[in-house]
């Protein structure tokens, strides 16, 4: 009771707020999307995300040395396709050849001991710009999750310690482990976007990888028969659980900040790693404010951070990361 109690005496000074901190980020809590793109000697600076690039392999072998040296051993590979490679079924992931199976090899060329994890979806693929096969203005789910278990078969072939479904397609998750139980990989593991929203917040990583849905007759123009309303909060347990049961070894929520509420539940209702995407619109905005000079940058990218692992998060994927391991002098 006060004033025998004052909880200030635990504010007073910043040695004593680092002692009693709850929460605290380390390099290990990161994990580092990477954009990849054909050609060489390229280093292409996304216009709507500030400081954030497409790289080709060449700058991928750098980039991933560089990150190592700072103390981030996690990376998760998107590739940019060009068009004349894409059709309605994603043939060109299949590729061994393909960039995805290049970049993977990359990255384990480089640094053998990175932890290398593959975006599987079909929208970098796609004519459509769709996470799964188009047909009669549907979007398909047990044809397109074949298809995904195909490209988890050849993700693993590369080198790939996880794949990454991030469609939301339902049951793709047993037909990736099934899939790769099949072929000998029983030690590659799967992250699933489990809890991914049908959100306005991922602008920015469609311009990256020109992966947004295309406006043309008898093609839905958006993704909400697949991703989650945005307004729905006890469905994303049910689906997080329900990859759990599929073979799932770490869940996803994604987006991250407006999203801390889910994260929480599930935290409360799991016993797997939980990983939160801060997507590229929450970067594209601090950045945005930030050079506006509405916002101090740091603090408000560490806050934001803090705030997704005091939420639940064990693994944060985020474009901040390397302004993450700067702030740590």
């Amino acid at each position: 009771m006060y004033p025998l109690i004052r909880n200030r005496r635990l504010r007073a000074s910043e040695s004593i707020r680092r002692l009693v901190r709850e929460t605290t980020l380390t390099p290990d809590d990161f994990l580092v999307p990477l954009f990849v793109t054909e050609g060489k000697g390229i280093k292409e600076e996304i216009p709507s995300m500030p400081n954030y690039f497409r790289l080709s392999l060449d700058n991928l072998e750098k980039e991933v040395k560089e990150l190592w040296k700072m103390g981030l051993c996690s990376v998760l590979l998107f590739v940019k396709v060009d068009d004349k490679l894409k059709d309605n079924k994603g043939t060109e992931a299949l590729n061994p050849d393909g960039l995805m199976q290049r970049a993977i090899k990359t990255v384990k060329n480089a640094c053998p001991q990175m932890l290398v994890m593959t975006d599987v979806a079909l929208d970098p693929f796609s004519a459509f710009g769709h996470d799964g096969i188009v047909a009669e203005g549907q979007i398909l789910n047990d044809e397109t999750a074949e298809v995904l278990a195909e490209m988890s078969v050849s993700h693993a072939k590369a080198g790939a310690d996880f794949v990454a479904p991030s469609d939301m397609m339902d049951g793709r998750i047993l037909t990736i482990r099934e899939a790769l139980e099949d072929e000998g990989f029983i030690n590659t593991g799967i992250m699933a976007y489990s809890a991914k929203y049908a959100s306005a917040f991922y602008g920015p990583f469609r311009d990256a990888l020109d992966s947004a849905p295309v406006d043309i007759a008898d093609v839905p123009k958006d993704k909400k028969t697949y991703q989650m309303d945005y307004a729905n909060r006890y469905e994303s347990i049910r689906e997080t659980q329900m990859d759990i049961d599929e073979g799932a070894d770490i869940v996803m929520v994604k987006p991250g900040l407006c999203y801390l509420d889910i994260v929480r539940e599930i935290k409360n209702e799991v016993e797997v790693p939980v990983a939160v995407y801060q997507v590229s619109g929450e970067y594209a905005m601090v950045k945005a404010a930030a050079e506006k000079g509405w916002l101090d940058h740091d603090a408000v990218m560490l806050e934001q951070l803090t705030a997704i692992k005091r939420a639940g998060a064990d693994i944060i994927a985020s474009y901040f990361a390397k302004d993450f391991i700067r702030t740590l002098g």
